[in-house]
């Protein structure tokens, strides 16, 4: 697996702005209805993967979002109906374009040479093959892959890259809700408005340095949003799932990401938190950003790490034992859900652990793999499926996603997740999770996929064979299929 640099570029010259030196005349969107089809153009683009192939946009679905229970038509989104949560997910804050760009080596260290650095890369724009859906739109894609409602709630500017976006999500059968309200007053200057763009630098061994607007301020990107629109609301409370990480307190206020949470315990919608990199400096971070991450860590239903991130905010090495803690201080907390790596991943509950090994792949990249694997632990929590059920559709979707190039649209297809579920080829390292299993000899239940299951009912773990799981996976993903071709 190839190892990833983060580089946190603080150049004033490292956002490439399509009307630079220019006034907002009028900073607001002008309509304020929840999914924003008035802005989408039906235009076809293409995106530079890695190794140089242009690769096209998936076909366009109807304007509509496919439901668990048939097609919900965009207008309805914005329909108050008491106790009906018909979309599955949605995602609040981190949307973005990527700007990918292959570059002979990344920044240097010292800060001047950094800036320098970008200043040359920044001298002219880039070629929009280079653009692509970012953030959590990587989470959304792979949930709508995955056959699963999806909106995206969040701010994105009225210009080129916003629209850009746009196009995307609807291309992806995704909505799009503004998340501020129409009275939040904002700064005049552009750049306080647009789309949040992220240059994602790729040197020649596939290490990764990441930048964007939010690197240069203390204060977050979105900072003149004040509180939630109705149509969010709306959206939250229409959910069944809402999914949060990390990075979105780099472009929302403390305060507006805690009003989201607070809103889904209220109309009982499921909280998924993965506080990713950024957790280990929001816990030492400002009074309200400690605040807001630790009702986060408190009040989520599912949390998702990490080992390391789960060390960092615990002390605990063992990862188990860290989860463990986790759910010890949590007040709603169900599942917290260890990413081991190529090792694979864990899911723990207050009664049982289950343990699921990835998939063998050649890797190619690993941006977007976390994101993908949230997206199928969605749909594992979703549709009620057997934990280390769960963990296998999830290690697949994120090990597919591993085998191309970049997020965004290049994120797995459901195709490409079927095929290799199909092929039943696991990283299994049995002395690994011998020895990790036996410090948790006393758990009340704990469960481990393997290639073969053994017989006998004093088998401790309780191993379950992957064989038997792909195929009672298989169907539900091959009817997902059919529901996504039927709205093609």
């Amino acid at each position: 697996m190839h190892n990833q640099v983060v580089v946190s570029l603080k150049s004033k010259h490292a956002l490439f702005h399509p009307y630079p030196n220019t006034l907002l005349q009028n900073p607001r969107l002008s309509p304020s209805s929840v999914v924003r089809t008035n802005f989408y153009h039906h235009h076809h683009y293409s995106v530079l993967t890695c190794r140089g192939i242009e690769v096209s946009v998936p076909k366009q679905r109807p304007n509509s979002l496919s439901f668990g229970n048939g097609s919900v038509d965009d207008e309805r989104i914005n329909k108050s109906v008491v106790g009906v949560k018909d979309i599955d997910v949605a995602t609040v804050g981190n949307l973005c374009v990527d700007i990918v760009l292959n570059v002979p080596k990344l920044p240097p260290k010292p800060l001047d040479e950094r800036k320098a650095y970008m200043e040359e890369l920044s001298k002219s724009p880039p070629d929009k093959k280079y653009w692509e859906a970012g953030g959590n739109c990587n989470m959304a894609i792979a949930a709508a892959r995955l056959g699963l409602g999806v909106v995206a709630v969040g701010h994105v500017g009225d210009e080129i890259y916003g629209r850009f976006l746009l196009d995307i999500l609807h291309a992806e059968g995704i909505g799009m809700v503004e998340m501020n309200e129409q009275n939040d007053i904002i700064d005049s200057l552009r750049s306080t408005y647009e789309t949040l763009l992220c240059w994602v630098l790729v040197d020649p061994l596939q290490k990764h340095g990441f930048c964007s607007r939010a690197d240069f301020s203390e204060e977050p990107a979105f900072n003149w949003m004040n509180m939630l629109s109705t149509e969010a609301r709306m959206a939250i409370r229409r959910s069944k799932i809402i999914f949060c990480n990390g990075y979105g307190f780099d472009e929302l206020s403390p305060r507006l990401l805690v009003s989201a949470l607070d809103y889904a315990v209220e109309v009982g919608t499921s909280i998924f938190f993965d506080p990713g990199p950024r957790g280990k400096s929001l816990i030492i971070g400002t009074p309200e950003e400690k605040t807001a991450i630790d009702k986060y860590l408190r009040m989520s239903d599912v949390l998702l790490l990490t080992s390391e991130e789960a060390e960092s905010l615990t002390g605990i090495d063992d990862p188990i034992l860290a989860g463990q803690e986790l759910l010890r201080k949590g007040i709603r907390t169900k599942w917290v859900i260890i990413k081991m790596g190529p090792k694979g991943s864990i899911l723990i509950t207050t009664s049982s652990i289950s343990c699921a090994p990835a998939f063998k792949v050649n890797v190619i990249d690993t941006v977007g793999c976390g994101d993908s694997f949230v997206a199928a632990i969605a749909f594992g929590f979703i549709h009620k499926m057997p934990l280390v059920y769960t963990l296998t559709i999830a290690n697949a979707v994120g090990a597919a996603t591993a085998m191309g190039c970049g997020a965004g649209r290049n994120v797995a297809t459901l195709e490409q997740v079927m095929e290799l579920m199909r092929g039943s080829n696991p990283n299994e390292d049995d002395k690994f999770w011998e020895e990790l299993l036996n410090e948790h000899s006393d758990a009340k239940e704990i469960t481990l996929l393997t290639k073969v299951a053994l017989n006998g009912n004093n088998i401790h773990p309780q191993r379950t064979s992957l064989q038997k799981a792909v195929s009672e996976l298989l169907p539900k993903l091959e009817s997902a299929q059919t529901k996504q071709t039927r709205a093609c």
